[in-house]
C-alpha cells in the first residue's frame, strides 16, 4: 500500500474469499477511457445459479439452470442501466429507481434516499451503487459511489454514505457488500478503497476474475467508455457457461 493508501486490485481480492458483490469505477492508467468492473459472488446454490446477460438498455442476471431457481427477490435484478451521457451500476433493483429518478429529473441521491439495506436477516446485505456522468465533448467525466447499510447491524436504522470522485490517471474506487467472509456476514466498512487501473477492459477483467475466490465468484462485468467519444467496450465473464 502507498503513502495515499492506493492499493492493488490483486491483492484487496486474493486475500478476501468473500467480498460479496463489488463496483469498481475509475480512469484507466493511459487517461483515456473510464473504466466500471461489477462483479457476484454466492455461498448458497441460489447465489450461485446466476449468470449476467446482456439486453439493449443494459446488463440482467438471470438464473443459469432456471429448474434451480428458488427466491428470486433479491438475485434477479438489472445490475447495469444506460442513459444518455451516464451509466449507473449497482447490487440491486435500486437500479431501476435511480434510473426512474433521473428520467424525472432527480438526482442520484435523491433516489438512493428512498432505498435501504436488502431484507436478509441476519445479513442485511448492503446496497451498493455507483454512477458514472459523461461530459462530452469535453472528454470529462465524474462518478459517485454510495452505500446504504444497516447501522452496525441494527435493522432498525440504515445509514447512507455517498462518495463523489474527480477521476485520476490509473485510479479506481472500489466499495463491495462484505468486508469479508462470516456468520453473520460483516458489511463493507469505511471509505470505498483506492485501487491501481490498467489500461484495459480486458486487462481489467484479467485482473479481477483470476483474483476472486475460485469457489466463490459468479460473474464479472467490465464495461470501458473511450473519453474521445469512441466505441465502448463490454466483457461478460461467466462461471456457469
Amino acid at each position: 500500500m502507498s503513502v495515499y493508501g492506493i492499493q492493488s486490485i490483486e491483492k484487496l481480492l486474493s486475500e478476501n474469499s468473500y467480498p460479496g458483490r463489488g463496483i469498481m469505477i475509475g480512469k484507466s492508467a493511459d487517461g483515456k477511457q473510464a473504466m466500471i468492473a461489477y462483479f457476484i459472488m454466492g455461498r448458497s446454490e441460489n447465489s450461485r445459479n446466476r449468470v449476467f446477460e446482456r439486453f439493449g438498455g443494459g446488463m440482467r442476471t438471470k438464473a443459469y439452470d432456471e429448474s434451480k431457481l428458488q427466491d428470486p427477490s433479491l438475485i434477479i435484478y438489472n445490475p447495469y442501466l444506460a442513459r444518455p451521457n451516464m451509466d449507473i451500476v449497482t447490487n440491486g433493483d435500486q437500479t431501476d429507481t435511480i434510473y426512474n429518478f433521473l428520467e424525472e429529473g432527480k438526482s442520484f441521491e435523491d433516489a438512493l434516499m428512498t432505498r435501504e439495506f436488502e431484507p436478509d436477516c441476519p445479513n442485511y446485505t448492503p446496497r451498493i451503487s455507483g454512477i458514472v456522468y459523461y461530459c462530452y465533448p469535453r472528454r470529462e467525466f465524474t462518478y459517485s459511489l454510495s452505500i446504504l447499510k444497516s447501522a452496525y447491524g441494527n435493522p432498525e436504522a440504515c445509514n447512507r454514505y455517498f462518495y463523489r470522485y474527480t477521476p485520476r490517471d490509473g485510479i479506481g474506487h472500489f466499495i463491495h457488500t462484505y468486508e469479508c467472509d462470516g456468520n453473520p456476514i460483516p458489511s463493507f466498512h469505511g471509505e470505498p478503497e483506492t485501487v491501481t487501473l490498467p489500461n484495459t477492459a480486458e486487462e481489467l477483467a484479467e485482473l479481477i476474475w483470476k483474483n476472486l475466490n475460485e469457489d466463490n465468484k459468479v460473474s464479472l462485468l467490465v464495461r470501458t467508455v473511450p473519453l474521445d467519444g469512441g466505441e465502448p467496450k463490454e466483457i461478460i465473464i461467466n462461471k456457469n457457461v
